[in-house]
Order: C-alpha cells, then structure tokens, then sequence
C-alpha cells in the first residue's frame, strides 16, 4: 500500500476496524473509505457491488463479520453461518469484478479442528472435526478463506487471508449474551464491583487454555501482512503463548480490583479445550506482539470505564 492508496476498510467500528483505522491514521494513510451498517448491508450483494463500481478501492480489509461467543452462536447458528457467508462473497467478488490490487481476509483461530494438535499450525485447516459451539461461524470463514484462495488460483488476484487468535481491546463488545470472554469478564467484574456484589460467576471450569492478542498489535500485523505477503496459504497471527481460563479470571479482578470471590459454574460448557496458534511463520516474516496481556487489558479496562456507564 502507498500512502495514497484508496483503502476500504469492511466493519471499521467493530473491535479490528476501528483499530485498524487508528493505525492507518497512526501511519499516515490518508485515503481511506469507510461505510456504516446503516449505509452499506455487506450482505446485500448489488448494494456491495454499486458501493465497488462507485468508490473503486485498491486495496481492502475485509475485517465486517458477525461475531459473538458461546452463548450467542448457540441461539443464532443461521445468523452466524448465512450473514458471514454473505459478507464474505460479496466483498470478495466485488474486489474481483471491479480490480481490487490486494484484498486480506480477517479468519478467525477456531477455524481449526476442536482436537487439533497444539499450537495449530496452518496446514492443520479442515483435519478433523470443528468445535460445535461455533460451528456456523468456523464454516463461514472456512468458506472465506477458500474463496480467496480458488479467486488467487482461477484469476490471479492478491487474496490474502490471516487467522488471528482470540482479539481483546477497545471497541470490543462487553454485552454479556453476546461478547467473548475477556469483554464478558471485565464488565461482569466492574457491574459488580460497582453493585458492591460479593461474586462473579464465570462460564465453565476454568480449565481450557486460551491465547489472546491486544486489537491494535492485530492491527500492525494486518498492515504488515498487507505490505509483505502475497501467497495463498493463510498465516496465523498471534502471541505464540496460552493461558487458562481461570488465571485469566485473576488477571481481570486484580486490574479491576475487585473484592469479592470468584465461582465457576462447571453446567455451563469450555468450549475447545485448548485454542494455540503456531506463529513461526509471522515470526518468521519478522514480526511480534508487542502488548503483554495484563498492560492489554488494562488499557480495555480503562476504555470501557471512560465509555460504559
């Protein structure tokens, strides 16, 4: 990308967008398009395609998706795997049929298998069966990743799709039906914190292992990747270390400095038992995280106390 170059960013309010734009902006990336929900439904394949002709980006972050943890994949599997699949191809054709230098595709880590080996390396893709508490969503970016792969082998186009470990940090999504487990666990732990509760009760045993990355060190490698890297194969992106659920929980409550107890409800499920990405080809390339979980999270817990009432 030049500095110049007209860059759309696809959901640039959601938790990567928004990082995104800030880092572009940090870099001096003056040309970039942006379009709300409420001006642009991704899913709505001859809007996307006017939005193309009209605007004719050069390059794209294809960061829009619907997303949600446990909770909200197990009640709304249709929305999951219908609105993702159609986010997904219509942007991706619209960046073929109207010449789109260089695409990259945001996947996610449970693309891999619930019993894959740990940490997961790429071509770990598609080697055994999914984690059925996000199945709808893991099919949808399977189908993405694809997409830009047979569009790179059948036309020559600049496709590139990375898989980000799990993501944290401003903008996230704290509402507790819908939101991922760090968001979920600072705003359980400020609410009762504030409501001066003397527990908070998190999903499950504490047991499985999970691997997080700061949204604005996912934005640097997106860039760099975007810069560097035009191969099909996809590329993890991550910190390369893992951590339990219930240490994790401690993290939270100390940076929240909350008082009270913290108690596991083991009838509610873990979901995968282990999610850790192999990262040596990004280390490979040159490139590292650069935010330790704790200075992560407190800088999310700041953002969502100047933000959430």
């Amino acid at each position: 990308m030049f500095k110049q170059s007209k860059i759309y960013v696809a959901g640039h309010q959601g938790l990567v967008g928004s990082a995104l734009m800030r880092k572009l902006g940090s870099e001096n990336y003056t040309n970039l398009i942006t379009r709300a929900f409420g001006e642009l439904d991704l899913r709505i394949q001859n809007d996307v395609e006017d939005f193309f002709a009209q605007e004719k980006p050069e390059c794209v972050f294809l960061a829009a998706a619907k997303v949600g943890g446990i909770l909200a994949n197990k009640e709304y599997p249709a929305d999951f795997l219908y609105d993702n699949l159609m986010i997904n191809s219509n942007v991706i054709y619209a960046a073929y049929k109207h010449g789109v230098k260089k695409l990259l595709f945001l996947g996610s880590s449970c693309i891999y298998p619930r019993l894959c080996p740990q940490p997961m390396k790429e071509e770990y893709l598609l080697s055994g069966v999914l984690e059925k508490t996000n199945e709808p969503y893991a099919i949808a970016k399977i189908a993405g990743i694809k997409l830009c792969q047979a569009y790179n082998q059948q036309h020559g186009t600049k496709f590139i799709a990375c898989m980000p470990t799990n993501l944290y940090g401003p903008h996230d999504n704290f509402d507790l039906f819908s939101s991922h487990v760090i968001p979920a666990l600072i705003s359980k732990f400020c609410e009762a914190k504030k409501q001066k509760k003397r527990d908070v009760v998190v999903w499950g045993s504490g047991k499985p292992c999970r691997e997080f990355l700061f949204v604005d060190d996912c934005a640097d490698a997106l860039i760099f990747l975007m810069n560097n890297y035009n191969g099909s194969d996809i590329i993890n992106v991550g910190v390369g270390e893992d951590i339990p659920i219930v240490e994790l929980a401690f993290i939270i409550k100390n940076v929240v400095q909350f008082d009270g107890n913290i108690l596991f409800d083991r009838t509610k499920p873990d979901g995968t038992p282990q999610k850790l990405l192999d990262i040596t080809k990004m280390q490979d390339f040159g490139w590292q995280a650069q935010t330790d979980l704790k200075k992560g999270i407190e800088k999310t817990v700041a953002w969502y106390l100047n933000n959430y009432n």
